[in-house]
């Protein structure tokens, strides 16, 4: 059921979650993170509530007003519709390695669990590259705890690494080219791909349908309660470029990299999530090996 008048745009940024009306009864609502009291009308008679949507604008010159503000705003303001339905039993927020692993310390081994957070102070102090999407997930996160906790309501975070996967979005996913960029050659992506190790202290990867189903699994996991890191994959640049080289060697994928450190400054840990009864169905070659079909498929990339 499409709710409201939505134009051409719009529906085609929609199609793909149109086409799933064949798997069963779907209701859209336009909403925006930025429109205090849109989310009212979806939340209502609702029993569990996702809220997975987050602003991300890597190039803004000002990320307190293009994400961080927003990120905030619009975690609160969904949470506030949460309390106002009565009816939400429990509500699941993505969150976002970037919330954990961000820090000044220059320790090696290091392993984070879900009692670790990022730096925002050091965010915002040095503002390193990327800075206001770490600020905004990890700001929006400690927003939601906190008002869960002053309004009693049943909170989760899921907090994913770096996705990549098949999608069924009209457009590729930046996750994922982020991903993919060692194999595409993309000379932008990979200094990003770089930087993410520079800033996080590692290349941490997840399949995105592990992640769907560790949000269901711990929306209706009844002694599921906190944070929940869900990674199963670390690793550093150096490495993942040997792995891919080595894989498919018909992208040609570079190995020398300088003096550029092989070793991750840290793994982010998901044996909270594992304890509670998860098991992740993809390791890092069926996430490459799928991502690599998926972008044949999209365009991307060619043999």
């Amino acid at each position: 059921m499409l709710m409201n008048y939505y134009d051409v745009d719009d529906l085609k940024k929609i199609s793909h979650l149109l086409e799933l009306h064949n798997l069963g009864e779907l209701k859209i609502y336009r909403a925006d993170l930025t429109d205090e009291g849109s989310f009212e009308e979806a939340v209502m008679g609702c029993h569990i509530v996702f809220h997975t949507a987050t602003p991300v604008d890597f190039a803004s010159e000002d990320p307190e007003k293009d994400m961080i503000k927003p990120a905030i705003q619009g975690t609160l303001d969904i949470l506030k519709a949460c309390t106002k339905a009565q009816t939400v039993k429990r509500v699941v927020v993505t969150s976002s390695a970037a919330a954990v692993s961000i820090n000044k310390l220059n320790s090696t081994n290091l392993v984070m669990d879900e009692e670790c957070w990022t730096d925002v102070e050091y965010l915002y102090s040095e503002k390193p590259p990327t800075w206001g999407y770490a600020a905004s997930k990890t700001l929006a996160e400690k927003t939601a705890w906190k008002y869960a906790k002053e309004n009693k309501i049943e909170l989760i975070t899921v907090i994913p690494s770096l996705m990549a996967g098949p999608s069924i979005t009209p457009n590729v996913p930046s996750s994922i080219c982020l991903a993919m960029s060692l194999i595409t050659g993309n000379e932008f992506l990979i200094n990003g791909l770089k930087g993410m190790q520079i800033l996080s202290g590692s290349i941490s990867l997840s399949h995105v349908e592990d992640v769907v189903r560790a949000h269901i699994f711990l929306a209706e996991e009844e002694s599921a309660s906190g944070r929940y890191i869900c990674s199963p994959i670390n690793t550093s640049f150096p490495e993942l470029a040997k792995f891919l080289n080595k894989r498919y060697p018909q992208y040609k994928v570079p190995t020398d990299f300088g003096d550029f450190s092989a070793n991750a400054k840290l793994i982010l840990s998901s044996e909270k999530l594992t304890n509670e009864g998860f098991s992740f169905k993809y390791g890092i070659e069926e996430i490459y090996d799928q991502s690599v079909e998926y972008f044949k498929k999209a365009g991307p990339l060619q043999d």
